[in-house]
């Protein structure tokens, strides 16, 4: 790191909503060696992370499967904890899960049997907000992302992206100072997809919520964050932070066609395409130390 680059770091760390300093995770693997004989291997997930996010920004982590993404989001959502170094929120560390953080992940994770509303009463419902409340906010936020008129549809009477909606406005209703979003619309389809990247945009712009979104598109890390954090393959680490210049991409403009985002989404590929290369291999090792097994998972992959 340079010494320019660790004096930048140091100064976004200071005024840090959320700061991580020299993280590392590693988890141990069973291995069968032989059918008598068994091994826990370490591999490490995460190492020596650090990262700071200002109050209000829109941060976007983007990385070759395997690299530790979500892994670095169960970190931040309290779901487990680092091996090494710590995170904090507000300059206080994180002991666990806690109603200041909301979570979207790419599995909608609705209850079936309560409709949207009820869907989106949940939280409010755990936090102690007394019914008649519960409701206004539901509708309120059922509002925010476009789905006022569905609030007693069950979400098997919902598209893929009303569901993600839905799963959205349930983590903001009841008020969470972070929004952490693993993949969110990955299972989407391209159209969906970018209509809720939009939708995402105006719903930050409207709260101005702390944002830390997963993904692996190269494009959509740049169309909605303000900063985009690459990481290295196994083990995960920050090879470089790319600021995004735009004001605001909910105008009426297609961003994507402007020669300044196309120029950022070759620049975060040129710090990838290696890294994409060395998962690739990773992958490939594993399958062969593990002969007749499938391989789970996605391949080690970025979209573009």
């Amino acid at each position: 790191m340079t010494t320019e680059a660790k004096e930048t770091l140091e100064a976004n760390l200071a005024i840090a909503k959320i700061s991580l300093q020299h993280v590392r995770k590693s988890f141990r693997i069973k291995r069968n060696l032989t059918h008598l004989k068994e091994d826990h291997q370490p591999v490490s997930a995460l190492q020596d992370i650090n990262l700071g996010v200002k109050p209000g920004e829109f941060m976007v982590i983007v990385g070759p499967s395997g690299c530790g993404k979500s892994t670095l989001l169960d970190l931040l959502a309290g779901l487990t904890k680092p091996n090494s170094g710590q995170i904090l929120i507000d300059g206080k560390p994180i002991t666990g899960p806690n109603l200041d953080r909301g979570i979207v992940f790419q599995q909608y994770a609705l209850f079936p049997w309560k409709t949207a509303l009820a869907n989106v009463e949940f939280g409010l419902e755990a936090k102690g907000v007394p019914r008649k409340q519960r409701g206004e906010i539901a509708r309120k936020y059922i509002h925010l992302v476009g789905l006022a008129g569905f609030e007693h549809r069950y979400p098997h009477e919902l598209s893929g992206g009303m569901k993600q909606r839905i799963a959205i406005a349930r983590s903001l209703a009841y008020d969470p100072e972070v929004l952490l979003m693993d993949e969110p619309f990955a299972a989407l389809d391209a159209q969906t997809r970018e209509t809720l990247q939009s939708e995402l945009l105006r719903i930050w712009e409207a709260t101005k919520k702390t944002i830390i979104f997963i993904t692996h598109g190269i494009e959509e890390a740049v169309y909605l964050g303000q900063r985009v954090a690459v990481m290295t393959s196994r083990p995960g680490r920050i090879k470089e932070i790319i600021e995004v210049p735009f004001e605001s991409r909910t105008t009426e403009e297609d961003l994507r066609s402007n020669p300044e985002f196309v120029r950022i989404r070759h620049q975060i590929w040129d710090l990838l395409k290696d890294e994409v290369s060395r998962a690739q291999e990773q992958e490939k090792s594993k399958s062969l130390t593990a002969p007749g097994k499938k391989t789970a998972g996605k391949g080690a992959g970025i979209d573009g």
